[in-house]
């Protein structure tokens, strides 16, 4: 059996690609009879992974071990080739809209990829293809750029994941020095982060403009196919953040001061929530694989068949190497129908939130994954999140395994850094409406412009006089704004679904279970909203419904007396 690191990668040869496409395109624009249009589209369907399986593959070993040479130079041709896949694609949709047959095939397809593709089409066109190539050279410069970091701290060079366990020591000096260097890298590097990201923000507004639109905002929401809701229903949303969750977050911080006893919270105090230290898993990355094992295989047989899966073949990469790209992510290799997780574990309770968070993604991939139609896979990114955010609260019942005697610390932790993250994520997605509203403004412009959001919706952020910070840095710590633009509200509107299905699994764990399935097992059958109703969950747009998830969490938390972690 293959395990990952037998899966095939070879580099696609663009010429003969394009000609099996456009040949296919052809045999499909031309097809006689529906059953030719068919066989057709599923050969279309089957470049399209081919070509999507060795990016992938590409880029996951890339990301492994960014200072491979072979697979950097492998990442930099998808770079460059990726708008040709892109335009391929798009002349895909041109004829699937222009199908004799489209009646036919929407029957058999479903009306959503029809819908999919009306909207794709509005954001490509040959005109913007060097402009994508430039777009994705700068967000590739931006991930080398973080990836090479290097931070001399205690007598060792260290990357910015294995910074964390330091951001969140006890000892309140170590702390403050350990933000301090991260904010001197960031500030070392300032000019040319300033410099990419300007040429982003140029090159995406000369695009949104090429393709007709007004500025890059509504382009990007179409380029995240979001088809029932629009940046007024988003700024509604924001809106009962900042009236319903920030007051509630401010109490919280204040809690936590008392807990930590400082009469003045600093920003570098935030990370850490008990004098006794953050709760932390209770083995090495081995023990805790072997703990997600036995969880899984009791959570359900679906979830058992999936770990299995994972281990089998090998698809989870999970500590933190010098050269290895930070954070952690999920994703899907097509032609080996393979869900991948990739994570740096850095003895945090982080590295349980990969095994359940990211493996949340992995699970609905797993359970969506015999789709036909490729865009029925994965749904739309704030989807997708739920799927994540809810798994770690369906881990629940077995997280004692994890964290042993910091059990209720952990459980406190998670729903109180849950409802503290809202606030920062509305505030990313409240910063990029105004940079691509405002594409002209300067560096130290927008640099203010993210210090006056910040301090709209996390008041109590003190940074003690760090200048760099204090100006309005901080953001370019935040991937998303550089490599996803407004890819980031997403995870916000998934905890207010993930909150909805901790509350349900505490009154009915096994009927919320159910409802959890069903939703994964959906894929990206249904637009967002389609699949709220789906599984039965309230919009989070809609005026309320924030405020009323609000009473049973505030419940949790204070029937724990968080002052004895």
């Amino acid at each position: 059996m293959k395990t990952f690191k037998d899966y095939q990668y070879v580099r696609p040869n663009m010429d003969t690609f394009q000609e099996r496409f456009n040949e296919e395109i052809k045999l499909f624009s031309n097809a006689s009879t529906l059953e030719e249009a068919e066989r057709a589209f599923n050969t279309i369907n089957d470049l399209r992974k081919e070509f999507d399986t060795m990016s992938n593959l590409a880029s996951i070993r890339h990301s492994i071990n960014t200072k491979d040479e072979y697979y950097d130079a492998e990442e930099t041709f998808f770079n460059e080739n990726r708008p040709i896949f892109e335009q391929l694609e798009n002349r895909f949709y041109q004829a699937l809209t222009k199908s004799s047959y489209e009646v036919d095939l929407r029957d058999s397809k479903g009306n959503l990829l029809f819908d999919k593709a009306y909207q794709t089409l509005k954001t490509f066109n040959d005109a913007i293809l060097e402009d994508l190539k430039q777009e994705n050279k700068l967000t590739f410069e931006y991930q080398k750029l973080l990836a090479s970091a290097e931070i001399e701290f205690q007598g060792e060079i260290r990357n910015l994941s294995q910074m964390a366990p330091f951001v969140q020591s006890k000892d309140r000096t170590i702390r403050k020095a350990a933000s301090d260097e991260i904010a001197n890298f960031f500030e070392s590097n300032e000019d040319t982060l300033d410099t990419i990201y300007d040429k982003l923000v140029q090159v995406r507004t000369n695009i949104a403009k090429t393709l007709g639109y007004d500025n890059f905002v509504q382009l990007a929401y179409d380029r995240l196919g979001r088809l029932d809701y629009t940046a007024s229903d988003v700024a509604n949303y924001r809106k009962q953040v900042k009236d319903h969750l920030v007051p509630l977050v401010k109490t919280l911080i204040d809690r936590q001061a008392k807990r930590l006893n400082i009469a003045s919270m600093k920003s570098y105090d935030l990370p850490l929530s008990y004098l006794s230290g953050n709760p932390t898993p209770k083995g090495d990355r081995k023990w805790m694989v072997e703990k997600a094992r036995k969880m899984y295989h009791a959570m359900s047989p679906e979830t058992k068949a999936f770990f299995d899966f994972m281990e089998t073949h090998e698809l989870m990469d999970l500590d933190s190497k010098k050269g290895k790209s930070g954070g952690g992510y999920c994703t899907y290799i097509f032609d080996y129908k393979s869900p991948f997780i990739f994570a740096n574990f850095n003895g945090t309770s982080h590295d349980v939130d990969v095994l359940t968070h990211e493996a949340g993604h992995a699970f609905q991939v797993f359970m969506s994954r015999e789709y036909d139609v490729l865009e029925y896979i994965w749904p739309t990114l704030e989807a997708c999140e739920i799927h994540s955010m809810s798994m770690e609260f369906f881990a629940w019942p077995w997280i004692k395994e994890f964290f042993v005697e910091d059990t209720e610390k952990y459980r406190f932790s998670h729903i109180e850094s849950a409802l503290k993250f809202i606030p920062y994520g509305v505030a990313v997605d409240a910063f990029q409406h105004v940079i691509y509203e405002n594409p002209n403004l300067t560096p130290a412009e927008r640099k203010a412009t993210w210090r006056k959001i910040e301090q709209e919706y996390m008041p109590y952020k003190d940074y003690d006089g760090n200048a760099f910070f204090e100006r309005g840095g901080f953001w370019f710590r935040q991937s998303h704004i550089f490599e996803v633009p407004f890819y980031y509200i997403d995870y916000t509107l998934a905890q207010v679904c993930a909150f909805q299905y901790w509350k349900r699994s505490q009154e009915d764990y096994q009927t919320a279970w159910e409802s959890y399935v069903k939703l994964c097992k959906a894929g990206g059958s249904k637009t967002f909203l389609q699949l709220l109703d789906h599984a039965g969950l309230n919009n989070p747009f809609k005026s309320g419904t924030i405020e009323s998830i609000l009473p049973s969490l505030k419940a949790f938390l204070d029937a724990i007396d968080d002052t004895k972690f």
